[in-house]
């Protein structure tokens, strides 16, 4: 059976093709929003970090009603370091709406989903976006985007996939640039409704759902958002969960809640085919399966790709440990850790020999970061390591992950970013000309070799070019590279920073920290103009007596500190060195505070690269 009053369509994109902005403008073109409700841009990315950074972290499904056809729409995030999200969402869709920039055209993410979704057996609807912007070509967009659904051995169905020209910002598309956009998206909805596959459902079988994505609500538990693919489901149901583990819970449902613009409501009852929220059980992992009791059809567990960045997560043990936190302990942080794995898939946590370190891995540093940088606005305090790359053995071999990169720089700069990549690792595939100046270039790179690379890739190019990449494939491994440049300022010792301790010491380097502000010995308070590390006193105070000099009076006047993000910090950071994560403050630190046992450690080692005191 088809259920033709419904159709379910996921949004799949490049990083800041304009996903979020699109469904703004589906929403208020199928009247979602009262006249006159003030409405902010991007209304889906509701998460306070989602609109800090202007992407989209996690996956959010709404639906509207167009000529009496429900449509639910899933947005999705772009960067391919968050791909857990599309994979499993994609399983409750039955197209996709691949948007591709007019100007940039078929990009390194865009790759990455269309992957997934051709591998599903979707077939996508190709929305030409920003077809307002200058210099855009939508047509050479169109053969980009069928080049690249050849390479990833589409099928005759896909490759004759629908096309639609569209300006997501002024809410507007048309079957051909140049046509009238006095109807808005309507000619984008129309074909939804007609290109879309009806979902094939029976709503007499018994109850089968697909969890896909999960919420907490303090007030209702746990949330399951899923697809019905069989059955039926409504309030006060008895029906069967099966956990990951084996274990099958059985509960009545509470509540079965549908979405309607950027609402989520109650509804009498869910029928397969529908995109619904059910509420009701103890417990709850992503890709575990709600189904009858006494017909139970349990469904594969999804399978994701596999992490290619680890990180270590420790228990702040530094001086200032406890006083800007809330959840400082071993226990604390394993707890949330554990309770992350439960709607974030792609992620992977590992107990270790130490007690209070444990191994975290996932797809990216922004995957990590993203994690991190919740775990601080919750009121976490932690310390996280270098981020390193998993590497693998095959047939006795050692590999590591490499990625597709494409660097958009202007030609002056060409030259700085190819001796760079090669530096790191990374092989020319391909380099052209991009109009107005502009070159491409695409690598395969080391993963290694792209780490601490984004901030230096920005100096080089003076801030104009374009980094992209994203997961490609494991290969031979690249041998040893160079690590940061630039050794470290250490603190000396706890105190207060000082304007006249930091003057003396401009000479050696830049500042993390402003004058004024408490730090420990062993943190990191700047970057070395050398190679080597050196302790530092930044805490020095000048000296009161009675004798009059010439320089006794003159004015001390600072450079701006260098300010780190977190993944900044991350990519700065050696592997002997951690940063220090509060709700309050980003700093970097050594992993052993006190210098003489550093020293130790140092020459045992081999590295022995500790220089004399600073004053």
């Amino acid at each position: 059976m088809q259920r033709n009053d419904v159709r379910n369509i996921a949004i799949v994109a490049h990083v800041d093709h304009g996903k979020t902005t699109l469904v703004d403008g589906l929403l208020k073109q199928a009247g979602a929003f009262r006249r006159g409700e003030v409405v902010q841009e991007c209304a889906l990315d509701s998460n306070p970090l989602e609109r800090e950074r202007g992407i989209t972290i996690l996956a959010k499904n709404t639906a509207i009603t167009w000529n009496h056809t429900r449509i639910n729409i899933v947005d999705t995030p772009g960067h391919a370091d968050i791909g857990g999200e599309v994979e499993r969402v994609l399983r409750m869709v039955d197209s996709v709406l691949l948007l591709v920039d007019a100007y940039e055209g078929p990009m390194p993410q865009t790759r990455f989903v269309t992957k997934k979704a051709l591998e599903l057996g979707l077939k996508p609807i190709v929305v030409v976006n920003k077809i307002d912007r200058a210099g855009c070509d939508p047509h050479g967009t169109v053969d980009g985007v069928f080049d690249l659904f050849v390479a990833l051995g589409a099928t005759d169905g896909q490759l004759d996939f629908p096309v639609i020209y569209a300006s997501g910002r002024e809410g507007y598309a048309v079957k051909s640039p140049g046509d009238d956009t006095s109807n808005g998206l309507t000619p984008l909805l129309d074909m939804i409704v007609e290109k879309v596959k009806a979902p094939e459902a029976n709503p007499d079988a018994p109850l089968c759902m697909h969890v896909a994505t999960l919420d907490y609500d303090d007030y209702l538990g746990y949330v399951a958002v899923g697809r019905i693919t069989d059955g039926r489901i409504k309030m006060g149901d008895r029906v069967l969960c099966a956990h990951r583990d084996g274990k099958r819970e059985e509960f009545r449902v509470q509540k079965v809640l549908a979405s309607q613009g950027l609402k989520r409501f109650e509804i009498a009852e869910g029928v397969a085919g529908d995109i619904v929220a059910v509420t009701g059980m103890a417990e709850l992992n992503v890709g575990e399966t709600i189904t009858d009791i006494l017909n139970p059809k349990i469904l594969p567990l999804m399978t994701i790709d596999e992490p290619t960045i680890s990180m270590q997560f420790i228990a702040n043990d530094g001086p200032f440990a406890g006083q800007e936190g809330k959840y400082v302990t071993t226990r604390n942080i394993r707890d949330r850790l554990y309770k992350e794995l439960k709607a974030n898939v792609a992620l992977r946590v590992e107990d270790t020999e130490q007690p209070n370190v444990f191994k975290v891995s996932g797809r990216g540093e922004l995957h990590l970061s993203v994690l991190i940088e919740t775990m601080r606005r919750e009121g976490y305090e932690l310390c996280v390591s270098q981020p390193e790359v998993i590497y693998k053995l095959v047939d006795g071999k050692k590999q590591e992950p490499y990625e597709d990169v494409i660097v958009d720089v202007d030609e002056q700069f060409a030259g700085a970013v190819i001796e760079k990549l090669g530096s790191r690792g990374g092989r020319m595939t391909e380099m052209a000309p991009e109009g107005q100046g502009r070159v491409r270039i695409e690598y395969l790179c080391p993963s290694r070799g792209l780490i601490g690379y984004r901030s230096e890739f920005l100096t080089d190019t003076r801030g104009t070019g374009v980094l992209n990449h994203t997961f490609a494939q494991y290969g031979e491994y690249a041998g040893a590279m160079k690590g940061r440049p630039a050794g470290a300022l250490i603190a000396q010792e706890q105190g207060e920073s000082n304007a006249y301790g930091m003057f003396k010491l401009q000479d050696r380097g830049n500042f993390f920290i402003k004058d004024q502000v408490k730090i420990y010995g062993g943190q990191i308070v700047g970057v070395h103009t050398r190679e080597n590390d050196l302790v530092v006193n930044p805490c020095k105070v000048k000296q009161l007596n009675n004798i009059r000099t010439h320089a006794a009076d003159e004015k001390l006047t600072l450079t701006p500190p260098l300010s780190l993000t977190l993944e900044e910090a991350l990519e700065f950071i050696n592997d002997d060195e951690l940063v220090e994560v509060t709700p309050k403050a980003i700093r970097l630190r050594k992993r052993i505070l006190d210098h003489n046992l550093r020293k130790a450690s140092e020459k045992r080692s081999g590295t022995g690269q500790f220089a004399d005191f600073a004053t």
